[in-house]
């Protein structure tokens, strides 16, 4: 039986479809698998019920803890009088690179890795740039605002990220989706006003013009690059974004790093202690690099940048323990509420959550078979029920 529309149309739960073509069986079985999944969304609660859930909001915290980790360390250097912010970020993506490119190479290798560089060179080395530079112009707002006026520019992230995948990657959310953010916006608010009520804000700021447009800026380029990033592992290996990610990224920053860095460079204390700090700083940057497309696939770049606002939290429990904060009563009431938040931004959702890309077509067969993928989910749904089977046998 050829390719018929009866392969992508609905179907019955538990329908088995054959086809004899085998270049055909992928997309038929992702086609049913999809159908089973979404058929399965009988309660407002479903995906609740899933593993898939449960593992995005915990890589969110793991995220969330690993940002948290950067900036302690980033802390102790500048406490240390070592303020570099290029030059420190440097050797994430000269990791990124090390680990990743290998297995790059070997899964690719040397040839068709060639071609990729040919064919989406140039779009990796934009993503790369919007990194590094959201990362550049974001450090760079703390030193010139305080705290407070760079906290609150932290949801202009969100807000970019909503705007873009709603015009340039046709996300349409749903009440509940828009509801979470808004309650998670909502947590961030009382955990800054803790913060002005104590006088936490990291007190004048040396020029807050300056500093808040280099906040703002770095805001959005973090927006975008969030986006880009989970257009591209929707449709590419994991490891090849990484890789491409890595090398672009060791070469903006380096240049970078020589231009701006230089005379800080020459100032900075260098000791045991720095060593120390900077290994600590780089292995939770490319953690959270390396985790951050699950959290893409699985979820959106939308949930993706809600999950961070607990940072603020975390951050509070390391500067309790460690540099002698005192914890106003609020803390515990705005992490709440960012939790919530993030729970009910998949009231009504189905079982697949985000993790169903629109750009993909309705049946995925744009995007990659990936962990955390739908078309991964479906594929093995499918497989698992017998949904689809060649008429020589079962695929």
């Amino acid at each position: 039986m050829g390719k018929s529309d009866d392969y992508y149309g609905p179907t019955a739960p538990g329908t088995t479809i054959t086809v004899s073509d085998p270049s055909d069986s992928e997309t038929a079985a992702v086609a049913a698998g999809l159908h089973e999944l979404e058929a399965e969304s009988a309660h407002w609660y479903s995906y609740f019920q899933t593993f898939d859930f449960w593992a995005v909001i915990l890589l969110g915290q793991v995220l969330a803890l690993c940002i948290t980790g950067t900036n302690t360390f980033s802390t102790f250097l500048a406490n240390l009088g070592t303020s570099i912010p290029a030059f420190q970020t440097l050797f994430n993506y000269v990791l990124l690179t090390l680990i990743y490119l290998p297995v790059c190479l070997y899964y690719h290798g040397p040839r068709k890795l060639g071609g990729i560089i040919l064919r989406d060179g140039w779009k990796y080395f934009i993503l790369s740039f919007l990194d590094v530079e959201g990362n550049y112009f974001t450090v760079l707002a703390y030193r010139y605002t305080n705290l407070l006026s760079a906290q609150l520019l932290n949801f202009w992230s969100i807000v970019c990220v909503v705007i873009l995948s709603f015009t340039v990657l046709r996300v349409r959310y749903k009440w509940a989706q828009v509801a979470g953010i808004l309650v998670c916006c909502g947590g961030m608010g009382v955990l800054l006003a803790s913060d002005h009520i104590t006088g936490a804000n990291g007190g004048p700021a040396a020029n807050a013009v300056k500093g808040d447009l280099f906040g703002l800026l770095g805001a959005t380029l973090y927006g975008l690059s969030n986006v880009f990033e989970e257009w591209f592992v929707s449709k590419r290996p994991v490891y090849e974004v990484l890789t491409f990610l890595g090398v672009f990224g060791v070469l903006i920053n380096g240049v970078q790093a020589a231009i701006f860095d230089r005379q800080s460079f020459a100032s900075a204390t260098w000791n045991g202690a720095v060593g120390g700090y900077l290994v600590g700083y780089t292995l939770c940057l490319a953690i959270f690099y390396s985790l951050a497309p699950l959290i893409l696939r699985m979820g959106s770049a939308a949930f993706f940048d809600i999950s961070l606002l607990t940072g603020n939290f975390w951050g509070v429990i390391i500067g309790v323990h460690v540099f002698g904060l005192a914890i106003h009563y609020l803390y515990p009431v705005a992490f709440v509420l960012i939790i919530v938040g993030l729970v009910v931004y998949f009231l009504a959702g189905s079982m697949l959550g985000d993790s169903k890309k629109p750009w993909l077509g309705d049946n995925q067969e744009g995007g990659v078979a990936g962990i955390g993928t739908a078309k991964l989910k479906a594929l093995n749904t499918a497989r698992k029920k017998a949904l689809v089977a060649q008429e020589t046998g079962a695929v």
